[in-house]
């Protein structure tokens, strides 16, 4: 998206149905001939019995561009739920622009995950040791599974920048943060890997014009 654009991107999942969402390339976000930030809203619906795995390639923050990213998930009772997010602080060589995300996660009506991130111009703190401490990838990883209320996640460490967090839901949270990209991938994917997963297959998709 260029600095002014308004991009909306609406996923329903119908009941039972298994659904595997990725994308060709990074998503890059550009200065634009308007000073306005852009805009870009994704709204995922999972119905009952339903699973979506929804794992985009990253989101690149080039340098002067504004973005601001929305993602509001609606999960019924027994739907099943894999998220990735990745944001990758500028070009090679650059500094980033700057990026808000909001990831929103409500199940069976009831909050799940409220978050919201900001990095680069503006966004008090960011490049601390409290937040990145330097890095130039974060991401998230949530995975949303029933079959957590019988086997929860425990909290742990999974590498030096990386964490588990059990949510109430039955969910879990993996958040990381890694020099570039790739290092930030493999330990997302590692920790995907380490735990039994919802399988993808077929479903029905709405995108409005």
């Amino acid at each position: 998206p260029l600095g002014g654009d308004r991009i909306a991107l609406t996923a329903v999942v119908g009941p039972g149905a298994r659904l595997r969402v990725g994308s060709a390339a990074a998503t890059l976000a550009l200065p634009g001939r308007s000073a306005e930030p852009a805009h870009y809203a994704i709204r995922l619906t999972v119905a009952d019995g339903a699973t979506l795995h929804w794992l985009p390639e990253p989101l690149i923050s080039a340098h002067g561009s504004d973005l601001r990213m929305t993602t509001t998930v609606e999960l019924a009772p027994t739907a099943r739920l894999v998220l990735r997010e990745e944001q990758i602080l500028g070009r090679f060589g650059e500094p980033p622009g700057a990026l808000t995300s909001r990831l929103t996660v409500h199940r069976d009506g009831r909050p799940l995950l409220d978050q919201e991130l900001s990095y680069g111009p503006g966004a008090p703190g960011w490049d601390g040791g409290a937040v990145l401490g330097g890095h130039r990838a974060a991401g998230q990883l949530l995975v949303v599974d029933p079959a957590y209320d019988s086997d929860p996640v425990q909290p742990r460490l999974l590498a030096d920048t990386a964490v588990i967090t059990p949510l109430t839901g039955p969910a879990a949270l993996v958040s990381a943060v890694a020099t570039d990209g790739l290092r930030l991938r493999r330990m997302l994917d590692e920790a995907l890997s380490s735990r039994p997963r919802p399988q993808p297959g077929r479903c029905r998709v709405r995108t409005p014009a």
